[in-house]
């Protein structure tokens, strides 16, 4: 198995659960959270930083900017002036590359499909529900109102959406910027780990 699979996802669709679950039965690690200490390690930042800035848009991105300082390496001029939020989208986007060529993984959400778009072995999906099921998720999880778990997931998901569309040359959510979107609300957990698991066994046999 040389497969990596990222996972974008609605917030209380449970795509980090699933991811989880599917890392576990391949045998592979799975990087959500974690990814942040990896990036703090390779670019030198205090971790703090970068959580303060993940997944969060920002209004004043130069996406040229930060493409031609990508190519050229981080001791260009222009990657002095720039602001931590770019930064830190960078040192992810380092380190995501890095974690995909060192072994197998599961990447769950920070553009990790656009980070690897040149990798062949790479499986992208889409995790999302309807709106009743992840409003009971986040209830429970984090002990909310219905109305409080609801303004949560609107929140959540404009902020990853906007982070997303503004990172990356493709939509967030939209069918033809996956491999494979699943419904966790119809297909439940297991059922979606089930589908994923499948998906990838017939990807690496028709490879």
């Amino acid at each position: 198995m040389d497969t990596i699979i990222t996972i974008g996802r609605q917030f209380g669709s449970g795509g980090k659960e699933i991811g989880q679950k599917v890392a576990e039965y391949f045998d592979i690690k799975c990087y959500d959270k974690e990814l942040l200490s990896r990036a703090a390690k390779d670019s030198g930042y205090c971790q703090e930083i970068l959580e303060s800035h993940d997944e969060r848009p920002t209004t004043s991105f130069l996406y040229n900017l930060v493409l031609d300082t990508y190519s050229f390496g981080y001791n260009s001029s222009s990657f002095i002036d720039m602001p931590i939020s770019h930064k830190v989208f960078l040192a992810q986007f380092e380190s995501i590359k890095k974690l995909a060529e060192e072994s197998p993984c599961v990447i769950v959400g920070r553009c990790a499909d656009y980070a690897l778009s040149d990798m062949k072995q790479c499986i992208n999906l889409f995790i999302y529900g309807d709106e009743e099921s992840k409003v009971k998720r986040i209830m429970e999880k984090y002990q909310l109102s219905e109305q409080k778990a609801l303004d949560m997931i609107i929140k959540k998901d404009k902020q990853r959406q906007s982070y997303y569309n503004y990172y990356s040359s493709k939509k967030w959510g939209r069918a033809d910027t996956y491999d494979l979107c699943i419904n966790s609300s119809k297909f439940g957990i297991e059922g979606s780990v089930e589908m994923i698991i499948q998906a990838v066994k017939n990807f690496e046999a028709g490879r």
